[in-house]
């Protein structure tokens, strides 16, 4: 797609702003402003505030102040490099002027004795002197028009000033382009948002401090731009995706009928909402793109299962995928009874299976005899070639490269189901996957007991490890997951190694031992022999945080648990209350707590709910640091903060969906405004979806 000429001078050399050499480009290149585009969005953080004042008494310091004064004596200093003082009377107070390494030439040629000068800069109380130390700026009482009565303050890193940022945006303002407006007028009348030429002067020009805020009608509006640009990149991807020809898949029902009919529950509305939304999608001629997204417990093993179903009884086959070989043979164990109910065959693929054995299992994927297959990357090999691959489905999406994704389209998927036991804020699902439809289940299966979660400092862990042993000589079962591996010295976290001795040291052959380092042979047998009630407690790490399924397990001690994230500790606790024994999760922390991790741990306590957790997580971490979850792929936002502003993602993407029915090639006067957007923002993946110039 061509960019129009009005915007060609956003996208000139660096070096052809006000003030921006060679070297400075360069600089500026390395802190991402490769355009001037660019500097159009680096908006201010904060801003000064140089009202004019009578006298420095009407401020308290530390704080910048504006004022006119008389010029009196020069204190040169004694030695090279010391301290010049000047003298100044502001008609009410006496205010010192203070340059470190300064030439006193200068100083006399700047600010005679005698003289008067307006001066503005942050004022100190020294020895009870008001002190000015490198005022910011030193004019002509005549020339106070030249200075910003409020000024901005940029991001900066080294090797870049105040000043000569001001100076490059100014100048790319100047040359800023003429164009129309890309929102919903009805949008931009309701909220009250000025047009976009307006929104980036207020805020580089503002008139006061509170005109940078994140709710300013102007952040708002540019804000708003920038998630409008992404969602229309994503509704862009997902059209794109939709021209796709696939095969529409239809089901008989006959299989999943069966499997229904064995189970000894009912499925929770939500299941049954989106097993329906799936089918639906599958019918369709075009390529499925779905997440299903699903607190802990809530069931979306199965819905995925007779998603598979359908498939098979189309005539096609079906794989799921999940990130590790654990996972990969926990979901085969618990789909075996549901393929024997509606006579399937499923089979497990790891990097394990050698000779005969892999042979026979890839003869039958390739025949059509070996129905749903469960696996690891290894399903990737070249060499594993469906007969008739119908649906994939991506457990854990957030842990497949995109490299591997793209090997996955090549095997010819018709549609593609991605699951996460990850519940994500809304902001961040629209953010990370606006191209998919969604599916949520937000009912638990009946007959779920709550797990009462307790808190308890680790001064206790005695106390804890004796309960913990006659609880396993009553015959229950527990995890106690670790924060590391091995010990450390640069944190005194307990490690997995060095508690399973301690354990193992009271409750003898009864503890095991798996951690990410072992190898997956060694991790399979210990996990089998857990599973099986041999080994009683499992000291772990984070490895069993996902898919791991044993409802024998009903006690659940996560050591230093202030060191873990919210969506992490939930998925940790989610381990357990999987039977029919009342389940206990004990988080041990070290006091005393930061009043973060307070919160963490207490919201906890008080909730099992994975929405309300996610949520809470997200304002409590920020986006981008989020622990454990799906979030790790977030695009970056210059100007738009999903903590504060989670509300207008929502609205972008429903304004850009709607945008792009109603005018699929953006070739309207808001669709080419919309172009203009895309391209400031170098949004270019979705100007290469875009079919006309």
């Amino acid at each position: 797609m061509s960019r129009s000429d009005r915007l060609n001078p956003m996208f000139a050399g660096l070096e052809t702003l006000d003030g921006v050499g060679p070297k400075t480009a360069k600089i500026m290149e390395s802190a991402g402003l490769r355009r001037p585009a660019d500097l159009l969005f680096l908006l201010p953080y904060s801003a000064i505030d140089r009202t004019r004042r009578n006298s420095v008494a009407e401020v308290t310091p530390p704080a910048v102040a504006t004022v006119e004064v008389a010029v009196g004596q020069h204190h040169p200093p004694r030695n090279k490099g010391g301290r010049y003082r000047v003298d100044l009377f502001d008609g009410v107070e006496d205010v010192q002027a203070v340059w470190f390494h300064a030439k006193g030439d200068y100083l006399t040629r700047l600010m005679p004795q005698g003289s008067r000068r307006l001066i503005s800069g942050k004022v100190e109380l020294f020895d009870g002197l008001y002190q000015m130390v490198h005022p910011d700026y030193v004019l002509l009482p005549g020339e106070a028009a030249n200075l910003p009565m409020c000024e901005p303050v940029y991001p900066l890193v080294a090797g870049l000033t105040q000043k000569g940022i001001a100076k490059a945006v100014r100048c790319t303002l100047d040359r800023a382009p003429q164009v129309g407006e890309w929102i919903e007028p009805s949008v931009v009348k309701r909220e009250g948002w000025p047009d976009w030429a307006t929104a980036l002067h207020a805020l580089h020009h503002p008139d006061t401090p509170e005109a940078l805020a994140p709710f300013s009608p102007a952040r708002q509006r540019l804000a708003y731009d920038e998630l409008f640009a992404h969602q229309l990149t994503l509704a862009l991807a997902r059209a794109d995706r939709r021209r796709v020809e696939g095969r529409a898949t239809v089901g008989t029902g006959r299989l999943a009928e069966q499997v229904l009919a064995s189970l000894p529950y009912r499925p929770t509305g939500a299941q049954t909402r989106a097993v329906a939304e799936i089918a639906a999608d599958m019918a369709e001629p075009h390529r499925m793109n779905r997440l299903l997204q699903g607190d802990v417990g809530a069931g979306k093993t199965l819905v995925g299962f007779l998603a598979l179903l359908t498939a098979v009884e189309a005539g096609g086959q079906g794989v799921l995928m999940a990130p590790t070989e654990i996972l990969a043979r926990q979901h085969l164990e618990s789909l075996a009874p549901l393929a024997e109910a509606a006579g399937v065959r499923i089979e497990v693929l790891t990097g394990r299976d050698k000779g005969g054995e892999r042979r026979a299992k890839l003869a039958a994927l390739a025949d059509g005899s070996l129905h749903i297959l469960v696996g690891t990357h290894a399903v990737f090999q070249p060499d594993v070639v469906f007969r008739d691959l119908r649906l994939a489905i991506v457990d854990e999406q957030h842990r497949f490269g995109v490299a591997q994704r793209m090997q996955l389209a090549a095997k010819g998927v018709a549609d593609v189901l991605v699951m996460t036991a990850t519940p994500i804020p809304r902001s961040l699902s629209l953010a990370s996957y606006g191209d998919m439809d969604v599916s949520v289940l937000d009912e638990k299966p009946p007959g779920r007991k709550p797990i009462t979660t307790a808190l308890m400092a680790t001064e206790r862990l005695e106390e804890v490890i004796a309960t913990l042993a006659t609880r396993v000589a009553e015959g229950r079962q527990a995890y106690w997951v670790c924060p590391l591996v091995e010990d450390s010295e640069v944190v005194d976290y307990a490690s997995a190694e060095s508690r399973f001795a301690s354990l193992r040291a009271v409750m003898g052959d009864d503890v095991g031992l798996v951690h990410a380092r072992m190898p997956p042979a060694e991790k399979d047998a210990v996990m089998a022999r857990f599973a099986s009630g041999e080994v009683r407690v499992l000291v772990a790490t984070t490895v069993i945080e996902v898919g791991v399924n044993v409802p024998n397990a009903s006690i659940m001690v996560i050591e230093r648990a202030e060191s873990f994230g919210l969506a992490q500790l939930h998925q940790l606790r989610g381990r357990v209350g999987r039977g029919a024994e009342q389940s206990t999760c004990l988080l041990l922390y070290q006091a005393p707590l930061s009043e973060t991790a307070k919160r963490r741990l207490l919201i906890l306590r008080e909730t099992e709910d994975g929405f309300r957790i996610a949520e809470e997580d997200l304002s409590i971490r920020g986006a981008g640091d989020l622990i454990g979850t799906a979030q790790s792929g977030l695009p970056r936002f210059r100007i738009a903060d999903l903590e504060r502003q989670a509300g207008l993602m929502a609205l972008a993407q429903s304004d850009a969906r709607a945008l792009l029915t109603r005018d699929p090639d953006l070739t309207s006067a808001r669709g080419q405004a919309a172009r203009d957007l895309l391209w400031l923002l170098g949004r270019d993946e979705a100007i290469k979806l875009l079919r006309v110039g």
